[in-house]
């Protein structure tokens, strides 16, 4: 089968399309024939080598850990009736950019009518972690949220569920096409992160009083400065590191102001508990509550040009690769 593979740690230029032999489902396992994979940012940084303390992987190895596609053969013990359904599974870390991939039969989630396989893999792990970061920050009704990299794969659909939950919601995105589209998606208020006094104007956007709940998807000094935008007694989501770190919060400083801190860590699931919230988010998108951003979608042969662009930060949303 074709699939692109990693050969070595590096830029976007690593990654290269190969053939290898094609996967074959074992007990508790189906066969997928893959038609789009999630691309998101963490994975162009592990491809660089970044994070091997989270991600102990070594090259040569096929990058994709989402994807959507029709379940061709189940293996032992598995339901025969899953053959022929249109599905999504997050399968770990690798193995997803590829024509075939192997899922836990516990991993799979149907895909409603209605719904693509191409929206269906873009909302595998950024619309499960969203939906899961609000459920472990308790959002309120009527609370105050503040969203950071709002424009991005997840910020587009934290946007979404954060109004949906009756939340005020402020973003952050970078730029004159992303705080449109931000600002499209329901906000109440959109701070252009390129302005150097972004934070100020957030704050006034918040009422001087800060936000409840700050969930911050971009990490470093920005993160740092979401962090001050806390209110005393609120909570600081620290679950994205595209600057190349997560935002260096003091833990003394948020325990003196009654801040509960929550990290990536705070938002890991069971594969059961992933699949479920993948149905539920899928539930959403066909009922037309939940809609994913897509920025770019790119044959599988042209995984490369696709991590060039995550790196880039020119598309909105999504960037999806299609098989």
């Amino acid at each position: 089968m074709r699939a692109t593979q990693a050969r070595e740690f590096g830029g976007p230029e690593v990654l290269v399309p190969v053939e290898v032999p094609d996967p074959v489902a074992g007990p508790g396992q189906v066969l997928v024939a893959v038609a789009a994979v999630d691309t998101i940012f963490v994975e162009t940084q592990v491809r660089s080598g970044w994070g091997q303390e989270f991600f102990p992987i070594t090259p040569p190895y096929v990058p994709g850990g989402g994807i959507a596609g029709t379940v061709r053969a189940t293996g032992e013990g598995v339901d025969p009736g899953w053959t022929g359904r249109r599905v999504v599974a997050s399968i770990g870390s690798t193995g997803g950019y590829a024509e075939l991939a192997v899922a836990p039969v516990e991993a799979l989630a149907a895909v409603p009518d209605g719904v693509s396989l191409t929206d269906a893999a873009a909302l595998v792990h950024d619309g499960v972690t969203a939906t899961k970061l609000l459920d472990t920050t308790a959002l309120k009704p009527g609370e105050q949220v503040l969203v950071v990299g709002a424009s991005g794969g997840m910020g587009t659909v934290l946007v979404q569920l954060a109004k949906a939950a009756g939340a005020r919601v402020v973003g952050v995105a970078r730029g004159e096409r992303k705080t449109a589209l931000v600002r499209e998606l329901g906000a109440d208020a959109v701070i252009d992160g390129a302005a150097p006094d972004w934070a100020r104007q957030a704050r006034e956007a918040l009422g001087g009083g800060g936000a409840d709940v700050v969930l911050d998807g971009v990490g470093g000094e920005i993160g740092l400065a979401a962090y001050a935008l806390v209110a005393d007694g609120g909570r600081f989501s620290a679950h994205g590191a595209p600057t190349g770190g997560f935002a260096p919060v003091d833990p003394a400083d948020a325990a003196a102001r009654g801040v509960r801190l929550l990290g990536i860590g705070d938002v890991q699931m069971t594969v059961p508990q992933h699949a479920g919230f993948a149905a539920g988010v899928l539930r959403s998108a066909a009922a037309g509550d939940l809609r994913p951003v897509i920025g770019g979608t790119f044959p599988l042969d042209q995984a490369a040009a696709a991590h060039r662009a995550i790196e880039s930060r020119t598309l909105l949303g999504k960037t999806v690769i299609t098989v």
